[in-house]
């Protein structure tokens, strides 16, 4: 029998990280992003770009989630955080989620919870202690479910340009040593 789960990805899974990748993003940031910018994402372009970052990147991994049909339903990217506030200097070494995207047709089915999981896992085993990631401010439903997940805001912001005025994000953090 066929479960939901959630492994590495591989180059052939790049055209549906793409898809996944865009649905979510023209649902989740409609309202938020110009609709020129979200009009202008090109699945195409976006698949190309995955492909070359799983064929030479060596420490940061993109995962998908798979359904009970074997389809990819979501993909989330993960490495050493990028903020030179968190990876210089710090105590604990810190990892980034930069991308955590289910289909909207599979919302609410547990992909997210799934793929958050792995990516805690893998990052753990590379030895990161605390994990960071970017989100819009005025993404409820993500923040909603990342401070279900142990994370909250650091303070941290940063704003954008979308061509139509900046994009404000926050940073939130968890804690993932224990």
């Amino acid at each position: 029998m066929a479960t939901d789960q959630v492994r590495l990805a591989r180059t052939s899974d790049v055209d549906d990280v793409a898809r996944v990748q865009v649905a979510a993003w023209r649902g989740a940031y409609a309202g938020l992003l110009p609709t020129a910018v979200l009009d202008a994402l090109d699945p195409d372009e976006i698949a190309f770009e995955w492909g070359r970052a799983l064929l030479t990147a060596t420490d940061h991994r993109l995962l998908v989630a798979i359904d009970v049909d074997g389809h990819v339903v979501g993909a989330s990217a993960i490495g050493p955080a990028a903020d030179p506030d968190l990876a210089d200097g710090q105590p604990m070494r810190w990892g980034e989620i930069s991308l955590l995207v289910v289909d909207p047709s599979a919302t609410g089915s547990g992909h997210g919870s799934r793929l958050l999981a792995a990516d805690v896992d893998h990052l753990r085993d590379a030895g990161c202690e605390a994990v960071a990631m970017w989100i819009p401010l005025a993404d409820e439903p993500m923040r909603a479910f990342l401070t279900s997940a142990g994370f909250g805001p650091d303070s941290a912001h940063r704003d954008r340009e979308t061509g139509e005025g900046p994009l404000r994000e926050v940073r939130l953090v968890a804690d993932i040593a224990s």
